[in-house]
């Protein structure tokens, strides 16, 4: 009798632990995302034109699975669990690394050297980049371009065992061309791998306070300016709640240390902000030069060490680069920071300034046609933004122009045999041809605005 009765109070808990995530929705208790988490959202019955909604039952299951109650705790006793007996992470973000040490998963192809850029996507980053500093030149400003290293490029020693293929990096293959651009490039690689004291976090993707530090002084010197952030003081305070962690264990609470910087920074916020991931971030103190930066989330730590370093100084994290804004806050200095893993992004967008002109070489017909999409240019009055894709493969590194109206302009080159430029209105509206390189041959083929 006695274990009768202990085998229905054993189920009946198991039951009641069961219940208690739908009784606490009933009761209103979601769950909110956390980390970088995106949540489904309550499903509708109909459609915006009145319709049925056909995937509503699926919609939501996958609203109840993302906010029953005690979700986030369930998830991070899971994944704690997982690691600490199965050595196995939850997260497909996230890669579990020896003595304590996470990784993000999508910096695995530049450490193992598995997804390589091709020479061409290299040699047309590096123009891209060229372009934008010969806008910028143009304009008076001093231009800069430097890479934020992937952790593991640092540290390596904490990875676990995975096969590299290849020691060749993307960043060092761009670094050849963009000297051979004669673009400056500031080498973070070497600077912050040359230190003995570790500067990134180990839960989480960045560098912490003192290496944003290093990185703000070296910024400054190959601007031709000074600043002494990285010899302090620093003191270790546990304040940082990592990125991956919170992948992880979106409930946990576990703060690591930050070498929190104890000197003044006097600059002041033009506007009130959110966050360090404001999109825009502009300050003012006293002082000589102005700053457009455009840079990633290693900006967060970054930022405040270059706004103390300016009179004025913006900061953005537009995918485009907004050049516009170059003449705006009359800035004598922009800078590009872009992280390793992202460097297809000088691939993926068209920076918003006008295509310089050109000489245009002798072409014969390729006998192809070009489909070109034409949009307003949303920051460049009077102009209108001009993509398309070529008919063949160009040759890498080779140039891309339009004629338009008999005046020819460079393009900006994407991924996958694309280009993009912006380029006045009334000279997209007439005769249009883009010319390229195939096989070291000049081309021309008739575009076709749609």
């Amino acid at each position: 009798m006695t274990k009768k009765i202990v085998s229905i109070c054993f189920i009946a808990l198991i039951l009641v632990l069961c219940l208690i995530p739908s009784l606490g929705m009933l009761a209103g208790r979601e769950e909110e995302a956390g980390g970088n988490q995106i949540l489904s959202p309550l499903p509708q019955l109909r459609d915006i034109d009145g319709n049925w909604n056909t995937e509503y039952l699926s919609q939501l299951g996958d609203y109840l699975q993302d906010h029953f109650f005690l979700r986030q705790p369930m998830i991070t006793a899971w994944s704690e669990g997982n690691a600490a007996l199965l050595r196995s992470s939850i997260s497909d973000g996230v890669v579990l690394g020896k003595d304590g040490w996470l990784y993000y998963r999508d910096t695995l192809d530049d450490y193992t050297g598995s997804g390589p850029m091709s020479d061409g996507d290299i040699l047309s980053a590096a123009r891209n980049l060229a372009l934008v500093r010969e806008y910028c030149e143009g304009q008076g400003a001093r231009f800069l371009f430097t890479i934020a290293p992937n952790k593991n490029s640092l540290y390596p020693e904490h990875m676990p065992d995975l096969t590299v293929f290849s020691a060749e990096k993307n960043a060092d293959r761009l670094a050849a061309a963009l000297e051979d651009e004669g673009i400056p490039y500031l080498d973070l690689f070497s600077l912050i791998g040359g230190e003995d004291e570790t500067l990134y976090f180990t839960q989480d993707s960045h560098w912490n306070s003192k290496g944003a530090a290093l990185a703000a002084d070296a910024i400054n010197g190959a601007l031709g300016r000074t600043s002494d952030y990285y010899s302090g003081p620093f003191s270790p305070e546990p304040v940082h709640l990592g990125d991956l962690y919170e992948m992880l264990c979106p409930a946990g609470t576990r703060m690591e240390d930050d070498q929190v910087y104890g000197g003044a920074l006097t600059f002041e916020y033009e506007e009130p902000i959110r966050s360090a991931e404001n999109i825009t971030i502009m300050t003012a103190k006293e002082g000589e030069g102005s700053l457009l930066m455009f840079r990633d989330s290693f900006g967060n730590l970054l930022y405040p060490y270059l706004a103390d370093s300016f009179g004025s100084a913006l900061f953005s994290r537009s995918a485009a680069y907004r050049l516009d804004l170059l003449a705006q806050r009359s800035a004598g200095y922009v800078v590009v920071e872009l992280v390793e893993r992202n460097l297809d992004y000088l691939l993926q967008n068209i920076p918003q300034m006008p295509a310089p002109q050109r000489q245009a070489p002798e072409a014969a017909p390729s006998g192809a046609a070009a489909a070109l999409t034409v949009e307003p240019a949303r920051y460049t009055e009077g102009c209108v933004q001009l993509t398309g894709t070529l008919p063949a493969e160009p040759d890498a590194g080779a140039p891309v122009y339009l004629l338009a109206d008999g005046t020819c302009y460079e393009a900006f080159r994407l991924e996958n045999n694309g280009f993009g430029l912006i380029v006045p209105e009334p000279a997209a509206a007439g005769e249009l041809s883009v010319l390229y390189q195939a096989d070291n041959v000049w081309m021309a083929a008739d575009a076709v605005t749609g």
